[in-house]
């Protein structure tokens, strides 16, 4: 069971958090996390891993190769792996998400690099919706658990925008690993249209908070915010994105200038 104290809830952004607005936002991105180094000196080496899983709607490819671009902008990377479906078909599948963690932790070290996952789709308390033209599967908790323990990598990231994407944090999130949800068990994301750019927590996250914050814990913090004035602008109910795990992982990352 995950230790409720490595949550960090959106909903504790009450609507009087408005009040603050520019800034508490200038506040949280000024602070730089401190960065661990490898014996030698050497920064840890990041690899990113980033699927759109879901091809009926176009939003995800969008998603996931953005996404995947910032974060290597920001964090560095050593190697970015995109793979995205449509509705004709595509390649990313359960068993392809498999063999590309394997093939990036390849080339990691598995004590002092960061392998960084990020999924986009649909989502539902059973997992992530994967569709690739005719191709229907389902990536449960329990299949990505087992994904990430397989690449040997002790320090993870993993970032999911779905809907109901918080059922992934009890089974992944440890010290070692790092996990992002776009909302909590029971609740839905939004923004999931066919020619949009990104969804609303993709928006915030990757799109608006990763580009400016100094580390990924800021970024959430400011995201979370800004995913929640929109929701409750729009009258639908909050999404409650989540944050769990991840103290060990946090030191080893830092932003380019």
């Amino acid at each position: 069971m995950t230790d409720k104290s490595w949550i960090f809830k959106s909903w504790i952004f009450k609507p009087w958090v408005g009040w603050l607005r520019l800034p508490l936002i200038a506040l949280v991105l000024t602070v730089a996390p401190s960065l661990s180094v490898r014996a030698g000196g050497e920064a840890p080496k990041l690899s990113v891993v980033s699927f759109g899983l879901f091809g009926d709607q176009g939003v995800f490819k969008r998603e996931a190769t953005a996404a995947a671009q910032i974060v290597a902008d920001r964090f560095g990377s050593e190697s970015l792996t995109v793979q995205y479906n449509s509705r004709t078909g595509g390649d990313a599948t359960i068993e392809t998400l498999g063999k590309s963690l394997q093939d990036a932790a390849r080339g990691l070290d598995a004590e002092n690099d960061v392998l960084f996952v990020i999924l986009t789709s649909h989502g539902s308390r059973a997992g992530l919706a994967v569709r690739a033209g005719r191709l229907t599967q389902t990536l449960t908790p329990s299949d990505l658990a087992g994904m990430l323990a397989r690449t040997g990598v002790r320090h993870k990231v993993v970032v999911i925008s779905a809907c109901y994407s918080g059922v992934f944090i009890p089974p992944l999130a440890t010290p070692d690993v790092l996990v992002i949800t776009a909302a909590d068990a029971e609740h839905s994301s939004f923004g999931c249209e066919d020619k949009a750019r990104w969804t609303y927590f993709g928006e915030a996250f990757f799109n608006v908070a990763l580009r400016q914050a100094k580390s990924l814990r800021d970024a959430f913090v400011v995201a979370s915010w800004l995913v929640q004035k929109r929701e409750l602008g729009e009258h639908f109910e909050p999404s409650h994105p989540l944050m769990a795990g991840g103290t060990n992982v946090e030191p080893l990352l830092a932003v380019h200038p």
